[in-house]
């Protein structure tokens, strides 16, 4: 093989490896917006609900529609804020109250504020995965009882605590092009809330009226599968 010819392979390998190089990296100053569907699965325990001995509560899984937003502090690091549109969520009683079923629903409210380290990137470059920490803030509200209890207590309502708590994370962008990405987001979130339930117990006797608590560890996973856009 003469000195022309290596050249012209040379030349040709470096050029094709150039046409298959990935053509995105994540940069200092870039915004990054992703969304998708979400499904909230708690992974609950529970106290005992008041002077029910053996008694407990769970919290059925949610779905709905997660975003967020990351900021490129540098090409390996970024803040992210994570929200989405509100989570129900039903709430079944548990143990000695199981036979009353659901006892009553919420909604739930998530913003997540996160430090994430940006990986090296995988496949050819292709895919880009991220792990990250952060500080959870959980709003409850709308909370509503089904009235299920009402044979064992009376006339009743319920309370849940707002929740603060730390925040885990894995991903990964998925080039599809044009600045767009296929993402996948794994979170573990800790999740602590108190419940109230107060009742009137017999409405012919005012004495009777009272409340019951129950502690609450949601702690739960959330995956959401969606699209991300780089600016």
């Amino acid at each position: 093989m003469n000195m022309r010819t290596r050249s012209t392979l040379t030349a040709a390998v470096l050029g094709l490896g150039s046409l298959t190089a990935p053509a995105w990296a994540y940069e200092a100053g870039d915004w990054i917006v992703r969304g998708g569907l979400a499904g909230v699965f708690p992974q609950d325990s529970s106290s005992e609900v008041g002077p029910f001995a053996d008694s407990g509560v769970s919290v059925d899984n949610g779905y709905g529609v997660g975003i967020s937003l990351s900021y490129m502090m540098s090409s390996s690091f970024a803040v992210e804020l994570l929200g989405a549109l509100p989570f129900s969520h039903d709430i079944q009683a548990e143990g000695s109250l199981s036979d009353f079923g659901q006892i009553g629903e919420t909604k739930h409210l998530p913003p997540t504020l996160l430090a994430n380290y940006y990986l090296p990137k995988l496949a050819n470059g292709t895919i880009q995965p991220y792990a990250g920490v952060g500080f959870n803030y959980t709003l409850f509200f709308d909370e509503d009882t089904t009235d299920s209890l009402n044979p064992a207590i009376g006339e009743y309502d319920l309370e849940l605590e707002d929740s603060t708590g730390i925040a885990l994370q894995l991903g990964a962008d998925f080039d599809v092009g044009n600045d767009i990405m296929f993402n996948i987001g794994l979170w573990w979130i800790d999740i602590d809330t108190t419940g109230t339930v107060s009742f009137e117990g017999d409405p012919a006797d005012p004495s009777d009226d009272g409340t019951a608590t129950v502690d609450v560890e949601i702690d739960p996973i959330v995956l959401m599968i969606g699209f991300a856009k780089r600016f």
